[in-house]
């Protein structure tokens, strides 16, 4: 935990933005894989997390702005629970390290909220909808999150302070140290999974440190989500690796790399790399307080346009074609998405609210209708660059059959692109009050010859 002030100040502040009712926090519970008592690893709720601090299960608090107080609800442990557990300390000495001075029982929570005007926050998961259904008496389907609740949290938790910007550079500094490892280890016949092993130990040997999110770890790179890991590793493959660590405060990560996995890349590998990474620079260039980060992701789509014209992929005028969305078919996804206590920061408050501001449209069109973080920068923000590049023969097949973006696009020029798999890097950033800083005191590899010395350990 941060220090109990950093709580107390945080919800005083959410008192002042909110301005009257009952702000429930759920936090979460422990659910069964298989069967009740073999459980999932905890991970408590974000936003608890974030106003309260606990990181422990089957808690709920409410911040009653009417009645000026704040409660928190839970159980203490019977002498059934220690004996599975040990003596924890009790609640009433956890509410007050994150300064809470009142507590009840879980049972008294439903009873506090009758009648009230009760205001929380979008439930992600069925055990909430159930939840909010037993103690406010709305099914699942009509549960209506409250707006005013959501942008004063989200306002709050997307510019990070000092403390926490430190504990997302420690997380980014693991997640470099996992990166360093599948350079070393990506190398003919190894296999996908012991990569992904070997990434998990890195982050799992650091007390109270784990995964951020579920480890891509692949050869097939132009699937974007590929979590299999059934490929051995061939010479002439390219392999990727989308990893990153949540610190022990729960703070994230998120880094993607791209390796050869023999010594070099070949020379056409090493085209595509480079213009890749010529898109992450020219997406990097845009980070500045006050501007759109769409014009982040413009910039990196038109930076890979401009590459498909000069291999003939595509034709015309790079920025026509970045604007027309012709480039999604080489780049579906966005550039970039906010980080902190979740790794797509906020993602469960609604992406509308998180990386758009106020009367800013997100894109249907495939491609833009990906991009998670749209909206004028402001210092504090924390997010991700990582534009990719990839080749996607059911894609490429479906677009020409539809006879997409025709005006840009040289088909059959693609035929030959179809083996080639894809590939991304990413890193995260910080906007400061005079531009952007790079997080993580560490070097992950981004150059051809960071590469290719980090393969040799």
């Amino acid at each position: 935990m941060f220090d109990k002030n950093t709580y107390v100040n945080r919800r005083a502040r959410l008192v002042k933005e909110v301005g009257d009712g009952v702000l429930l926090f759920l936090g979460n519970q422990l659910v069964g894989m298989n069967y009740h008592d073999n459980e999932y690893p905890f991970r408590q709720d974000s936003t608890f997390l974030y106003y309260f601090g606990l990181d422990q299960a089957g808690l709920a608090a409410v911040i009653d702005i009417d009645r000026g107080e704040e409660v928190i609800f839970g159980d203490e442990l019977t002498i059934d629970d220690i004996v599975w557990t040990g003596t924890v300390p009790t609640l009433e000495h956890n509410a007050q390290l994150c300064g809470v001075e009142k507590t009840m029982p879980l049972s008294a929570l439903k009873g506090y909220l009758a009648g009230r005007k009760v205001r929380f926050l979008p439930p992600y998961r069925g055990d909430h909808e159930v939840w909010l259904q037993q103690l406010l008496g709305i099914a699942p389907g009509e549960q209506r999150a409250d707006e005013a609740f959501i942008k004063a949290v989200v306002d709050m938790r997307n510019h990070k302070t000092p403390e926490e910007v430190a504990a997302i550079e420690e997380a980014v500094d693991i997640s470099t140290r996992m990166h360093l490892v599948a350079y070393r280890m990506a190398r003919p016949g190894v296999h996908e999974a012991e990569i992904a092993a070997a990434v998990l130990q890195e982050a799992n040997c650091r007390p109270g440190c784990g995964l951020a999110f579920p480890t891509i770890a692949t050869t097939h790179g132009q699937i974007l989500h590929n979590h299999g890991f059934i490929h051995t590793l061939k010479e002439g493959d390219m392999f990727l690796l989308d990893a990153g660590a949540e610190n022990h405060l729960h703070y994230a990560g998120d880094l993607s790399s791209s390796m050869p996995v023999g010594e070099r890349f070949s020379e056409r590998q090493e085209l595509i790399y480079n213009m890749c990474l010529r898109s992450f620079y020219a997406a990097v260039d845009q980070l500045r307080p006050g501007n759109p980060y769409r014009n982040a992701h413009l910039a990196a789509a038109e930076a890979i346009a401009e590459g498909m014209v000069d291999l003939g992929l595509m034709k015309g005028n790079p920025r026509d074609i970045a604007e027309s969305g012709a480039y999604a078919l080489v780049f579906p996804c966005g550039t970039g998405h906010m980080m902190g206590l979740d790794v797509h920061d906020m993602e469960n408050l609604g992406e509308q609210f998180v990386g758009y501001s106020e009367g800013m449209v997100k894109s249907k069109q495939f491609g833009f209708k990906s991009l998670r973080l749209a909206r004028p920068l402001e210092p504090g923000f924390v997010f991700t660059v990582e534009p990719g590049i990839y080749f996607m023969p059911e894609l490429i097949d479906y677009w020409r059959a539809e006879g997409r973006f025709k005006e840009f696009i040289n088909y059959d020029k693609f035929e030959a692109w179809k083996d080639f798999g894809g590939l991304r890097n990413e890193l995260d950033y910080l906007i400061t009050e005079d531009g952007c800083r790079l997080l993580g005191t560490l070097k992950k590899p981004m150059t051809l010859e960071e590469v290719y010395a980090a393969k040799l350990g």
